[in-house]
């Protein structure tokens, strides 16, 4: 068995446990951490029964800024070996944004841009022993688009692409890889799944299963490539994007935001 580990945030359940599922079928250890009573702990007792590999678990809320000093200091005195760090971790949101509670907000910009901020900052040394290692961001597409009621979370994956492609370079001489991948939709929930079959058929062919995106971003890591947009339409859609000019845009920009009700 291999001594080193990989830590997943966002783990118990659609992109985090595929992701969860997929390393430990490559014989990886793992520190899974996600929200307490998400199933976590089964999951956990489902990989070591089935792949034979040690799964250490936290239940922690990584809204809160406290929670990645917890995970460091537990890596720490555990003395874990980390190879790679995957955040995937997020909030999602649909809304206006003068409807959106200030609360809310925040919590969103705490899981999506500060945690994977600092726990990159925490852990780095432990990355730097174990190199060449890896660091896995889950950003989105709609970082890259102007999507009504998408307006944080497209904000906040838009910081973390950035981020991503400017400490790659950093790390680069230390021999430590980060990649963002920034998939479209993603058949991650129950909801999620009706919702991306009821779509147009351009859409619903953009939509991923979480297994072979876990696939994608994996191998993408272990190749070290910076930014992937996995999937042929969503990659159709990121040359669209360029090619189109910016009146039409905003026509459809402005379509799509009165289709929506408003809230009252």
């Amino acid at each position: 068995m291999k001594t080193y580990y990989t830590v997943i945030t966002g783990a118990s359940q659609g992109f985090g446990k595929a992701m969860a599922l997929e390393f430990a079928n490559r014989n990886m250890n793992l520190v899974l951490i996600a929200l307490p009573n998400s199933g976590l702990r089964q999951l956990s007792q489902f990989i070591i029964d089935n792949y034979q590999v040690d799964v250490k678990t936290l239940e922690l809320d990584l809204s809160l800024t406290e929670s990645c000093y917890k995970i460091a200091d537990f890596i720490s005195d555990n003395n874990i070996p980390i190879k790679y760090l995957v955040n995937n971790a997020g909030v999602l949101s649909r809304g206006f944004f003068e409807d959106l509670d200030a609360g809310f907000i925040l919590k969103q910009i705490e899981v999506n841009v500060t945690a994977p901020t600092l726990l990159i900052s925490l852990l780095l040394t432990n990355l730097k022993r174990t190199a060449s290692a890896g660091i896995l961001n889950i950003s989105s597409m709609a970082g890259f688009f102007t999507l009504p009621q998408k307006q944080v979370y497209g904000g906040t994956k838009a910081y973390l692409t950035s981020f991503s492609k400017s400490l790659g370079k950093e790390l680069k001489k230390d021999n430590i890889s980060v990649t963002a991948i920034c998939p479209g939709g993603l058949n991650t929930t129950s909801k999620l799944c009706y919702q991306n079959r009821i779509v147009g058929w351009i859409t619903r062919e953009s939509v991923l299963n979480p297994e072979k995106a876990a696939i994608i971003a994996i191998d993408a890591m272990m190749a070290k490539k910076r930014v992937v947009v996995p999937g042929f339409v969503n990659k159709c859609f990121m040359v669209l994007d360029k090619l189109l000019p910016e009146f039409i845009k905003d026509w459809l920009t402005n379509r799509a935001i009165n289709r929506f009700p408003k809230v009252a």
